[in-house]
Parts: C-alpha cells; sequence; structure tokens
C-alpha cells in the first residue's frame, strides 16, 4: 500500500503511554497510519527526512480569545508602558495621526505593573478631541477619557451606585477607570465590529498560531458580553474557514447572555443548537459564563479579603447574584450545554464546583467536561471537589511569570501555595490541560509549558513552589489533557494510528533539555491534518535524502 507521506529519522514523542517514542512515522488521508513497525511494507509518495528533529502531537490551547488577540495586533499596543506618562506619551502621539472625534483604543494595558496610575485628566489632556478606550490587559477593565464617558452617561446602563463598574474616587468623582460589567458601556459606543474585521483578526491569530505549533484552539467567549464582538460572530469563524484562512482547529465558546431563555426554561440558541455541534475543523464549545471578576484588579470574589492597606475588607465580588448565576448555568445544561465558568477567587470556586454538581445531578454527564476557567486560588478541599465530580479546571500557569510578583501581594504567601495549581490536580486524578488566556497573558505553548515546570515570577522570586510539574507533565497537559477536556481524546492529542495528523516539529527536545530554554525551542513546522500550516524551512517539500536545515 502506498501512503501520502512518512516522516523519518526524527525522534517522536507521541504521548501514547502504550508506545512512548518513535523513529517514523506515517501520515495518510489526514491521519495517522502508525509509527516504526507499524509501516512496514508501507511505501509513501514522500517521505520526508527529519534530520534529527522533535515531533510531537500538535498543542492544543483550551482558554484563548482569537478575536481579541487579532484584534489588538492592529491597535495602539500599550505592553510596554510603565507609567501613567508612558501612557499619555503613546495616546498623544496616536492622537496627532488621527482626525479629531475618532478613537484611539489601544490594547495590553498592563494596569497592575504601573507605576503609577493614569488619571482622568491626564488621559484627556493627552487626547482632548478624540473617544479613548484603553483596554487592560484583563480583559476586565478599562480606562477612558472625558469625551467617552459624556457618551456613556447617556446610555441606559449608566448608574450612580457604587458596584456598578464605573470607579469613582473617594469624592464621588469618575476617574475613567471601568470594571466588568460596565465596559459594556463603552463597547456599546462603537461595537459591534463587522464581521470583515473579526475574519482578519482570526486570520491574523491563526496565522500566529500556527507559526508557534498550535493546532486546536477553544475561543473562550464569543458573540454576547462585554468579551464578545457581535452577535453574529461565529458566522466569521464559518467565513474563514470556508476561505482556507483559519489554520487551526477552533471551538468557540458562546457566552450565556447569548443564548435564549425559551419557554421551557432552557437557555440556548435558537432551533435548539448546541454544545458539539460542527466537525473537527470548527465545533461549537461551551458556554461561557461569568462568575467573578479578576485577581489582576482585585474583584475576583474571594471568601477572605485581599491583602495590603489600599483594599480593606475587600474580598472582591460575584458577577451577579449567586441564585440567578446558578438557576441560568442550570438552564444551559438543560438545553445540553456543557459549562465553562470563569471562577478566579475561591468564593467563586465554590459557586462553580456547587452549580456543577447540580448540573451533573439534574441532566447527567456533559458531551463534554464542564469546566471551571482560572482558579487563581484554590483551597485544596476544593480540588478534591472537582476531582470527585469529573470537572476540568482550567489553569494558565504563565500569569505567574506575567503577574505573579503582583499577585503575591493580593493574595499573601499562604493562599499563594494554592494559586492556579496544577500539580494537586494530576495527584487528585484530574484532567490537567494546556492554556493561555491569551492575549491577557504570552500565549506560545511552549513558554507556558516552561512557566509550568519553573513556577517563578518575572523578578525569579518562586511561585507556589509545590505546584510544579515535571516538562514531560507539561507537554502532556498541552496534548492530551488538553484533547480530553475538549472532548476529543479519542482522535487528539497522540500520535497512534487512526488518530488525526495534527504534529509539531521541534529543533529539541522539551522534556529533557534545561527548564529555562522550554520556552525558545524552535517550532520547525507546524501540520494540520497532515498538511503544512507552518514551514519556513520547507520540510515538507524536502525528500528523505536532503536535510531540513540546508537546500
Amino acid at each position: 500500500m502506498m501512503i501520502d507521506t512518512i516522516l523519518d529519522n526524527g525522534r517522536i514523542l507521541t504521548c501514547d503511554t502504550d508506545y512512548p517514542q518513535a523513529q517514523r512515522i506515517g501520515l495518510h488521508r489526514g491521519r495517522i497510519m502508525g509509527v516504526d513497525g507499524q509501516l512496514d511494507g508501507l511505501t509513501a509518495q514522500k517521505t520526508v527526512n527529519l534530520d534529527g528533529a522533535v515531533v510531537v502531537p500538535g498543542f492544543n490551547d483550551v482558554h484563548a480569545h482569537s478575536v481579541w488577540f487579532g484584534l489588538s495586533m492592529t491597535e495602539l499596543d500599550l505592553s510596554a508602558a510603565r507609567t501613567a506618562l508612558d501612557v499619555y506619551t503613546k495616546v498623544a502621539s496616536k492622537a496627532a495621526s488621527l482626525p479629531e472625534g475618532e478613537w484611539i483604543i489601544g490594547a495590553n494595558l498592563e494596569l497592575l505593573n504601573l507605576a503609577s496610575e493614569p488619571t482622568l485628566a491626564g488621559l484627556d489632556a493627552a487626547a482632548p478631541n478624540h473617544m479613548l478606550f484603553l483596554k487592560s490587559n484583563s480583559g476586565h477593565s478599562g480606562l477612558v477619557n472625558s469625551p467617552v464617558l459624556a457618551r456613556i452617561r447617556q446610555s441606559a446602563g449608566y448608574s450612580l451606585e457604587v458596584g456598578s463598574g464605573i470607579v469613582r474616587d473617594r469624592h464621588g468623582n469618575e476617574t475613567g477607570l471601568l470594571e466588568e460589567n460596565a465596559l459594556r458601556l463603552v463597547q456599546a459606543l462603537f461595537m459591534p465590529y463587522p464581521l470583515a474585521s473579526i475574519e482578519d483578526a482570526l486570520e491574523r491569530a491563526t496565522a500566529v498560531y500556527a507559526s508557534e505549533g498550535l493546532t486546536s484552539v477553544t475561543d473562550a467567549g464569543i458573540a454576547g458580553g462585554w468579551i464578545g464582538n457581535s452577535p453574529i460572530e461565529f458566522a466569521a469563524y464559518q467565513n474563514v474557514l470556508e476561505r482556507g484562512t483559519l489554520r487551526t482547529r477552533m471551538s468557540p465558546m458562546i457566552t450565556l447572555d447569548a443564548l435564549n431563555l425559551d419557554a421551557g426554561g432552557t437557555r440556548t440558541l435558537q432551533t435548539g443548537i448546541r454544545t458539539g455541534l460542527g466537525d473537527d475543523r470548527l465545533r461549537l464549545g461551551p458556554v461561557k459564563i461569568f462568575t467573578d471578576g479578576s485577581l489582576l484588579g482585585a474583584t475576583a470574589a474571594m471568601t477572605e479579603p485581599y491583602c495590603g492597606c489600599d483594599h480593606g475588607n475587600n474580598t472582591g465580588y460575584l458577577q451577579a447574584d449567586a441564585l440567578e448565576l446558578t438557576e441560568a448555568a442550570l438552564a444551559a445544561a438543560s438545553a445540553g450545554w456543557t459549562l465553562a465558568l470563569h471562577a478566579i477567587g475561591d468564593a467563586a470556586v465554590d459557586l462553580a464546583v456547587e452549580t456543577i454538581e447540580k448540573a451533573r445531578e439534574r441532566h447527567g454527564a456533559p458531551r463534554s467536561p464542564h469546566r471551571i476557567e482560572h482558579g487563581g486560588y484554590v483551597r485544596p478541599d476544593q480540588i478534591a471537589r472537582i476531582a470527585a465530580n469529573g470537572i476540568v479546571l482550567v489553569p494558565q500557569p504563565h500569569f505567574i511569570n506575567a503577574f505573579g510578583d503582583g499577585m503575591r501581594e493580593l493574595l499573601g504567601e499562604e493562599r499563594t501555595r494554592y494559586s492556579y495549581p496544577v500539580k494537586s490536580l494530576l495527584e487528585a486524578g484530574a484532567v490537567l490541560p494546556g492554556s493561555s488566556d491569551r492575549p491577557v497573558a504570552d500565549g506560545r505553548p511552549l513558554r507556558v509549558m516552561q512557566s509550568f515546570v519553573e513556577r517563578t515570577t518575572a523578578s525569579g522570586a518562586e511561585y507556589g513552589p509545590g505546584e510544579r510539574i515535571t516538562a514531560t507533565e507539561a507537554l502532556r497537559a498541552y496534548t492530551v489533557g488538553s484533547a480530553a477536556t475538549t472532548g476529543t481524546g479519542d482522535r487528539l492529542g497522540q500520535l497512534r494510528p487512526n488518530y488525526l495528523a495534527d504534529l509539531t516539529v521541534l529543533a529539541d527536545d522539551p522534556t529533557t533539555i534545561e527548564s529555562s530554554r522550554i520556552g525558545s525551542i524552535e517550532v520547525v513546522a507546524t501540520a494540520l491534518g497532515g498538511k503544512a500550516t507552518h514551514d519556513p524551512h520547507g520540510l515538507f517539500a524536502r525528500s528523505l535524502h536532503q536535510s531540513m536545515y540546508r537546500n
């Protein structure tokens, strides 16, 4: 029999416990034919010399924001700003290049890492005649200027109440900072985005994904709330897939407020559409439900107050009444939706676990596991309940490197021990996936794997070192664990016969090199269904007798 391709002379990490390493792998019609001796007697139309490169299953990020990431590439980049003056300078420079009255939208503003906070007066001076919206990297807050606030005051959702998300100083004056659901008020002034803009963003984002070895991504919230970009956002995914420029498998989550409450008390999309619709290229994921806010903004719901004199007795807050959140989630579960509950503080995790327990009791096991997104602080007793109920906790270990020094100040040393836990999940028998929450933090899978292993902050300090895992466990999180999380473990996450031929070729082995080098390993090539989506060396165009690095 002749098959499409054989990759030879490589170090193949299959993530298959029955046959963990190989030298040859065969690909045919988008699937894996076998490895090593399983290929005996077969010939191939093309045999590729891997030249000793390492092959792993394609990486799978189960919590990212692709449209947000793609849009941010064209917006004012504030990631390097470290003082209020830095912010003002960048805004003023942008304002000088735009006609008056136009929007200036900034992205990647790290409020937690600013040495001085921007003021409303400073923002107004930098852009007095423009509409200004600067999005924080957390996605849970943003800064606006007075022209925007003036427009917001005219909207139906404007409120003078404390806790409305419109932050005020001790005199009751607006500061320009908006938090959580108040973001909807500014977004309503310029959204929804045209489908063409969303499509362009997806093309940009998935091109980057492919260059980093990603073959599958779950988008954590589209079509509604302050995280979505258009009520018809899913159509953009379909359009990009049809034109052949969607370079990863995608599984978007629909936000809860995009679902309709029907006469029977269920919440779903019109016509009864639910989790699982689609195919292996584009499939509807869970319903995304926000229970609390952000650890970076000290709005995540905690059972004990945040540390530091600036926070007093602040314990954060839930996004809505706990009973209302639970009943809305159960209404979605009754219509067949898998639940993905954003919960960062331990009080929110309590609510999420209790809600999922009720969903399983009333409606049985879901098509893919119910999930809790993030887990910024998770108590040991909660981890035991998570594992016992088959829940997947989706932590982002690279938050530790990006924001760990600030998070420790907010949590204190004791709670830091259980912040974004990973080893405890594995020891409890729970599934551990790989995820980044990009663009909140760096989304390169190899960089996140390094953070799984090292758990050190930007200053070099250890952060919950008891939760470190091995590089092999980190690789399995981004492959086997992510596939199990998305209900695709029977066809993704391992390099074994009849699995989809999604694979990533690396210049070195992330499981054996020094941990400090994992994040800088070169991604040589990425293949989706056996076809290259990233191939700068022309690996898939070469023959057995040609070296990967030589013409």
